[in-house]
């Protein structure tokens, strides 16, 4: 090989490397525009609710009823009815969700049967919000008969929330390496011992990621639960699983559309109390997933 055969390809591999970081820069410029667009649109959709609902929030806009005078209306029937539904719905919607994937990562067999379970909740994940809504309304108000109830509501968001529950706990379950469940069978132990004292420990901070995610995505949906008939004007406390409700997410809607600056006040103030929920149920699974993850 001469020198200036040589040459040439040293060049070549430089011009190459030079091409491949003015690609990765370029990369690494979108994306950090993108991160930034995003930012920025969180803070702006913050800094006004701020500024519309912030004068509004008070003890006493936290514990009245809602009514038709603007400056006496309230959020208590509604915040109420959102950590009401959501405890709920985390109690159907776990458990079956997490049953599942284990089922299906662990002690399913790999047929057609399985694997078209597995495309159908795939796909479910992408699912239109309204579609659920209807789908409750005629499974569980008018099949079961539950009505428009707060188990109604309680189970539609749990359906809605099963798909991704059970996709983020598989993934979680497939991450845990197989020479955990190797060893512990060649111990003795059985496959549902295996399972529950070594592989779900471990899994456990990937299914509280994706339970995060599911109940974040339920706790802002109205229109599954306008579907299904929730009340937009709630005077009183649902005593029961059976009784009538409403939820932050639709209270706020109901005076986005009146037409007095007031109602829209106070729509600002329930979605800062939304967000407040939400934000303590995001840190209180936050705080059991790194814990887990510390122990494990």
């Amino acid at each position: 090989m001469t020198t200036g055969t040589k040459t040439e390809m040293v060049t070549a591999v430089m011009a190459k490397r030079r091409r491949e970081k003015l690609l990765e820069g370029l990369f690494l410029a979108a994306a950090w525009l993108a991160l930034a667009l995003v930012i920025a649109l969180l803070v702006t959709i913050l800094t006004d609710l701020i500024a519309d609902g912030w004068s509004r929030l008070s003890w006493k806009f936290l514990t009245s009823f809602p009514s038709r005078r603007p400056e006496e209306a309230g959020i208590f029937s509604a915040w109420v009815g959102t950590v009401y539904v959501m405890a709920l719905t985390a109690l159907i919607a776990l458990p079956v969700g997490i049953g599942a994937a284990i089922y299906l990562e662990e002690f399913a067999s790999r047929n057609w049967f399985a694997r078209l379970v597995e495309l159908n909740v795939s796909n479910l994940a992408g699912v239109p919000a309204i579609i659920y809504g209807l789908l409750g309304l005629q499974v569980f108000v008018r099949w079961f008969r539950m009505g428009e109830s707060v188990l109604a509501g309680a189970c539609t968001l749990a359906l809605m929330s099963l798909p991704v529950i059970i996709v983020a706990s598989r993934e979680a379950l497939r991450a845990v390496p197989n020479s955990i469940r190797e060893a512990a069978l060649a111990l003795g132990a059985t496959k549902w011992q295996t399972v529950r004292d070594h592989v779900l420990p471990l899994a456990l901070p990937g299914i509280l990621t994706g339970t995060i995610l599911a109940l974040s995505r339920a706790i802002g949906e109205a229109a599954p639960l306008v579907t299904i008939g929730a009340l937009t004007f709630v005077a009183f406390l649902p005593k029961s699983p059976f009784d009538p409700f409403t939820v932050l997410p639709i209270q706020a809607f109901n005076w986005v559309s009146r037409p007095q600056p007031e109602f829209h006040q106070d729509a600002a103030a329930a979605l800062l109390v939304l967000l407040a929920l939400l934000s303590l149920m995001n840190g209180i699974a936050t705080y059991l997933r790194n814990r887990y993850q510390q122990r494990w």
